[in-house]
């Protein structure tokens, strides 16, 4: 593929707010033994190895079942399931050790590649595992005896985390041990689950058969709250098999304290890093709180808003402001937050003793103008200026009149503005008035 230098700078500046964001931050990624057989598996391998590279705290989490059953297979040993969790008797524990020795060697081996000129190349990750994992058995199950087959008990966060203080990648097979010396077959999901949980993730990341979770139409859903999960897990008996696997890990976990959790194709090139490192994102991200909220601005918002509101001020949508005057207003401001990134603004200028305010540099990111960010911004200044038991709220444009038509407001004159404002009003710049009343 020929390089393109004007697709990749924008690209790359467009990155780098998540890249900073997750600088020191813990991620846990889990997938099964399928991805490791897969000969794709080594692109995802060069992705681990750049989200080291730039500062992540990874701990990987894999699975072993295909492996397993081949191995079964040679010894003509039976795969016996309940619930979907593998009954383990000794014989198959085995056969459990030797696939999950297969499948974590070829991790291993792959993240020590340093081949000059790739992805690679240069790579020092330090791979460390550990009986991190403590767990007890399953016990008897509608009457199965499940055997060797078991759940975490406990996680040694704190050797988890030194390790990761040291610079190392944190492998994790799906194995817990007990007091007593005994080894438990365990699930990637509850495993990677758990350890998100009890180390207060920043992320938890499951790599699947598909690219997410869909809605009734087909339509990738990028975004759920975990409350949208449950009702969608509720209402979908039809959801594919993977996602009624992982999703309810992914709403546990963020309901447990992990902040986000994802759920992307592991077929997909690159799905690591389009799902980390752009606004959309690949897949599905699940949160334990709506992504997108309103909130008073604050100093440290100052440069976010000012994004926003130049190119309009450019185009003459917009009056200007100097970042001082900013800075010095900034308490009248209310901005738009999605995931962190401040997407859109709106500040309310009361005049109290003509019981009018208003409304001023309205302005939402042209990429989220259809998200309803305009609407809500223009709600929370209507309620604002109605706890100053302002009457009425007025708005001077250029451009947009039809779209404050539209939500109540009515075409004025200057003359009714209040007064301080009217003898500020620019005449050459012929600004249309419109009000709206409150009460």
């Amino acid at each position: 593929m020929r390089f393109d230098s004007k697709l990749f700078v924008p690209w790359i500046r467009a990155a780098a707010p998540y890249v900073h964001a997750l600088r020191g931050k813990t991620l846990v990624i889990a997938f099964g033994g399928e991805v490791v057989a897969d000969e794709t598996f080594l692109g995802i391998v060069h992705d681990l190895n750049l989200l080291h590279s730039l500062g992540t705290r990874l701990v990987v989490v894999h699975g072993a079942r295909p492996q397993i059953e081949a191995i079964l297979k040679q010894q003509s040993i039976a795969s016996r399931y309940h619930k979907g969790l593998r009954v383990t008797d000794a014989e198959t524990m085995d056969c459990v050790l030797e696939g999950m020795g297969h499948a974590r060697s070829r991790i291993e081996a792959l993240l020590s590649l340093g081949v000059a000129n790739s992805p690679m190349a240069g790579a020092r990750i330090r791979v460390v595992g550990g009986n991190f994992i403590t767990a007890k058995p399953i016990g008897i199950v509608d009457g199965i005896d499940m055997g060797l087959t078991g759940e975490v008990r406990r996680v040694d966060i704190e050797g988890v985390r030194l390790r990761l203080d040291d610079g190392d990648l944190v492998l994790v097979s799906p194995l817990g041990y007990s007091p007593t010396g005994e080894i438990f077959n365990l699930t990637l999901e509850e495993v990677a689950t758990q350890v998100a949980v009890r180390l207060s993730a920043h992320k938890l990341i499951f790599l699947m058969e598909t690219e997410g979770v869909r809605n009734g139409r087909r339509q990738l859903l990028t975004e759920l709250s975990t409350r949208e999960a449950e009702a969608l897990l509720a209402r979908h008996a039809k959801l594919p098999p993977d996602v009624l696997l992982y999703l309810p890990c992914a709403l546990r976990a963020c309901d447990n304290g992990v902040k986000r959790a994802h759920l992307i194709s592991r077929h997909r090139d690159g799905a690591l890093l389009l799902e980390l490192f752009t606004r959309d994102g690949v897949g599905t991200m699940v949160a334990a709180a709506p992504l997108a909220h309103l909130r008073s601005a604050t100093i440290d918002d100052v440069g976010g808003i000012l994004s926003i509101i130049e190119p309009l001020e450019a185009e003459g949508v917009l009056v200007r402001r100097s970042r001082e005057r900013l800075e010095m207003e900034i308490e009248r401001f209310v901005v738009a937050e999605h995931d962190g990134a401040i997407v859109g603004c709106a500040a309310l200028y009361a005049f109290p003793e003509e019981r009018a305010g208003e409304l001023a540099a309205l302005a939402v990111t042209p990429d989220f103008r259809r998200g309803g960010y305009g609407e809500a911004l223009l709600h929370e200044i209507e309620q604002r200026a109605k706890k100053l038991k302002l009457a009425r709220l007025f708005v001077l444009t250029t451009r947009t009149s039809g779209w404050f038509l539209e939500r109540g407001f009515v075409e004025s004159d200057p003359s009714r503005l209040p007064a301080q404002k009217r003898d500020l009003y620019n005449w050459q710049r012929r600004s249309l008035v419109y009000e709206k009343k409150l009460i």
